[in-house]
């Protein structure tokens, strides 16, 4: 198949491995193009300097290309309408519409959602005046939730016990939108969260394997939330009957709603969750994979990708087999640039790449890297790269994860050192 793939994130080239891998397996070899891409994305699919923010130049590209498949990886495009472009031109395209998109584009709207669809999710207050939000801070208490309604890149969520740190999260939030600033103050949410992605064609709906995250920046989970620093698949303390509850009370019942509307849901619904003391419940939905856990999702999955998100752009879903997973454990260590999450410093040289992906069981993903004019690699971003170790058990992926990291030289760089520390030692519990 001739594979477009649109974004430039560790995400986007975690898809890309994934489908360069299928050959190594016995399939036919893909035709790969990534639009922008990466470095890391260049050396398995062909570079193209476009804008993946325009959606007449994705679908022109893809016409150009004769593409078969077109797979918009990151939120901001799925908002714009890039995937509605592509559509346009008759192109099959894995990801949802814009206005299917708001699933993630809006807090709010996907708070009256689960609502219509009685999904099981945390009590909210959607406020639009600094009045409301200290209302609604001070009916639900601390620890504090304070939610930016619209896209923030990972980081528009504040969880506090300082109720002036929420408030002024919340007030610049609102100001930096204007007349349309909203924010969405819920409820705290007790117990671990899992990420759970499901693939949807509009109708159906197909889970993947739950993965885990960690949001803060540093160990223990202390400092301020990131886009995520780590991820680990399987969860094995996780309750046996997860997945087809969510399948059940939440995703199908959001993509039922949604089809209602007349928006139809198709790509990724991301379903965030807090296994709480009173039961699962939603804590975000997001309209395509997450970065970091899908790096890791992905590493598993023995089915290949590239006829799964066809048949999920072509209504196709309920005709294919139950996906097939490895048995293995994987684990996803994020090296950040010095200064992320607050003000990333970015043209540090990057080495070691090579070194770490010639260990065995690793393989290395480009999040924020650039080449200079004399093909030097150099940071060029927060998140700068994914180091994905594999293993029998999350002891051996870990040490392959951290083996990988530790080959990686980026001057002042840093990572967390405990990403599934507590699940290897068995720690993590469902209250």
């Amino acid at each position: 198949m001739k594979i477009l793939v649109v974004g430039n994130g560790a995400r986007e080239h975690a898809i890309v491995h994934a489908l360069a891998s299928e050959s190594a397996v016995g399939g036919a070899p893909h035709e790969l193009h990534a639009a922008p891409g990466n470095p890391g994305m260049g050396s398995q699919a062909t570079l193209h300097a476009v804008d993946a923010l325009d959606g007449a130049a994705v679908a022109a590209l893809a016409t150009a290309l004769s593409a078969d498949l077109v797979v918009v990886g990151p939120e901001a495009p799925l908002v714009a309408g890039v995937a509605d472009a592509v559509r346009a031109a008759e192109i099959p395209v894995f990801g949802p519409s814009a206005q299917a998109a708001q699933l993630e584009g809006s807090k709010a709207f996907a708070k009256e959602v689960m609502a219509a669809a009685s999904v099981p999710t945390a009590m909210a207050h959607v406020c639009t005046t600094p009045g409301e939000l200290a209302e609604a801070l001070d009916a639900f208490g601390a620890p504090y939730v304070v939610k930016d309604d619209g896209l923030a890149a990972g980081k528009g969520v504040v969880v506090t016990t300082d109720r002036a740190a929420a408030l002024a999260h919340g007030e610049a939030a609102l100001a930096a939108r204007g007349d349309e600033g909203v924010v969405v103050v819920e409820e705290y949410l007790d117990g671990p969260e899992v990420s759970l992605f499901c693939l949807c064609d509009g109708t159906t709906v197909v889970p993947m394997v739950p993965a885990q995250d960690f949001k803060r920046v540093s160990d223990a989970d202390a400092g301020p939330n990131t886009g995520g620093m780590g991820a680990y698949t399987p969860l094995d303390w996780a309750p046996a009957g997860l997945v087809g509850e969510v399948v059940d009370r939440i995703a199908q019942p959001t993509v039922d709603e949604m089809a209602r509307r007349g928006t139809p849901f198709s790509g990724v619904l991301y379903v965030g969750l807090a296994l709480t003391s009173r039961g699962t419940r939603v804590v975000e939905f997001n309209a395509r994979f997450g970065d970091p856990e899908i790096q890791a999702v992905l590493a598993r999955l023995d089915t290949p990708l590239s006829g799964v998100m066809l048949a999920a752009a072509r209504g196709e879903l309920a005709d294919l087999p139950p996906l097939h997973w490895s048995d293995e454990a994987v684990v996803n260590v994020v090296v950040a640039s010095h200064g992320y999450p607050e003000g990333p410093r970015t043209g540090d040289p990057i080495s070691g790449i090579e070194d770490a992906a010639a260990l065995d069981d690793v393989h290395v993903l480009h999040a924020g890297t650039a080449l200079t004019d004399d093909g030097t690699l150099v940071s060029a971003g927060g998140r700068v790269l994914s180091v994905v170790g594999r293993g029998a058990d999350l002891a051996a992926a870990r040490a392959a994860s951290y083996a990988g990291v530790a080959k990686i030289a980026l001057a002042d760089s840093h990572h967390r050192t405990d990403i599934a520390l507590k699940a290897e030692r068995g720690e993590v519990a469902v209250p």
